[in-house]
């Protein structure tokens, strides 16, 4: 019975994400008919006469019905096929093979940022009570300063000043190449972030550090590292792990502002020009590519939990 519950549970999930991704695709398709400008006029040029752009619309296919054009779209992504950009005449795929590469390099980069300056913060205001003070004041300033404004003080500091960093672009093809080119965006993605969750770190720690458990373990005389890892840490853990999941997914919609800061041909920057072109099936493939990260990482973010405290999840015995 609980190997069927279990599975249930699994297919109640996956049911779920299928159906979440299937209204977020219809959502953007229509919020894409929206966006003003005619690819087909601005394809076809300033010059072209109405009977011009007529045709150039029939070439794209942009004078089918919207459910057709979305049902096509549909089709072929679940076989794989993202279909051609209207824009760019090329295949969707080809065209963000390369951007997806770097931005989910950007991503991960500030991920792991986060997840050290983050929990490090929490760790130090729990073991350090008296750096709390400013602990709280310097989250707070960090969460307070919008990601383009922190770009632009790390570019002018350390870019322009200092010249320890790149201002722009994403590197040559090596991946320490790549990494020393993406430090300052992925330092300026993390920068709230990791404010953030230094605060949900601290709180959750320091929750745990007041339990009755630990005064008892404290009381026998245990070492108190050895109490904070294996008692305070661990059971406290598991918030910070929902917190860093979901930052994973956040930060690459936030790319989108850090990449234009920094003149990253990532997928961030692609999806603005999309949307300004109208370009449909460029716009679909790349936020159905975000919904897919986010069912992703809240995934790994539950089997997580579930290792951190087995309890999780578990259905209360009749």
């Amino acid at each position: 019975m609980a190997a069927r519950s279990r599975s249930g549970r699994v297919l109640a999930t996956l049911a779920g994400a299928l159906a979440t991704a299937l209204v977020a695709s219809v959502i953007i398709f229509a919020a894409v008919q929206f966006v003003p400008g005619d690819p087909a006029a601005e394809i076809a040029g300033l010059g072209a006469t109405p009977e011009e752009v007529a045709q150039v619309r029939h070439n794209l296919g942009l004078d089918r019905p919207a459910w057709v054009r979305y049902a096509d779209w549909l089709w072929g992504a679940v076989r794989g096929d993202f279909g051609t950009s209207v824009y760019y005449r090329q295949s969707v795929w080809s065209l963000l093979h390369p951007r997806i590469a770097t931005t989910l390099l950007l991503d991960l980069y500030a991920t792991v940022l986060v997840a050290v300056f983050g929990i490090g913060l929490g760790i130090l205001a729990t073991r350090v009570p008296r750096l709390n003070g400013a602990i709280t004041v310097l989250t707070g300033t960090m969460i307070g300063l919008p990601s383009f404004v922190a770009a632009v003080l790390l570019i002018q500091l350390f870019a322009v000043q200092l010249g320890w960093f790149p201002a722009i672009g994403a590197g040559g093809p090596g991946l320490a190449s790549r990494l020393y080119s993406l430090t300052l965006p992925a330092f300026s993605l993390a920068l709230a972030w990791s404010a953030f969750l230094g605060q949900i770190a601290r709180a959750s720690l320091r929750d745990q550090a007041r339990r009755e458990h630990i005064e008892t373990a404290r009381g026998r005389g245990l070492p108190e590292g050895l109490i904070f890892w294996r008692h305070v840490f661990r059971n406290g853990a598991i918030p910070i792990v929902t917190v860093i999941s979901l930052t994973a997914g956040g930060l690459i919609a936030g790319a989108i502002v850090i990449e234009r800061a920094f003149a990253i041909d990532g997928v961030g920057t692609f999806l603005v020009k999309s949307v300004i072109s109208n370009d449909a099936p460029v716009v679909l493939t790349i936020v159905m590519m975000l919904v897919l990260i986010f069912i992703l990482v809240t995934t790994i973010a539950d089997v997580l939990q579930r290792l951190l405290d087995p309890r999780a999840g578990t259905e209360a015995p009749r």
